[in-house]
């Protein structure tokens, strides 16, 4: 499973085609990882782009996402995890 990590900077564009390469090759999952409403933000965009450039091809791109706690310079951040699926 290939990791995507995504920050507030990332090019949304650019996320959902890597998103797209990388699920249309292998047909596995990735795992975007995202903290911080600006990361989730870009994540999100991401993940529909990708949903985008798949359409015309009948795939469907599933996500499914979940918390998980990070520890981070000695506190503990809320980590947003989307898990994506070629379907």
């Amino acid at each position: 499973m290939e990791l995507f990590k995504v920050s507030s900077r990332t090019d949304a564009r650019e996320l959902g085609k890597a998103l797209y390469t990388v699920l249309k090759k292998s047909g596995g999952q990735v795992l975007l990882q995202a903290i911080g409403a600006g990361a989730v933000h870009q994540a999100i965009k991401g993940i529909a782009i990708a949903r985008g450039l798949a359409a015309p091809e009948g795939a469907e791109i599933k996500t499914v996402p979940g918390f998980t706690q990070v520890m981070m310079d000695g506190t503990v951040k809320t980590m947003l995890q989307f898990r994506v699926f070629w379907r």
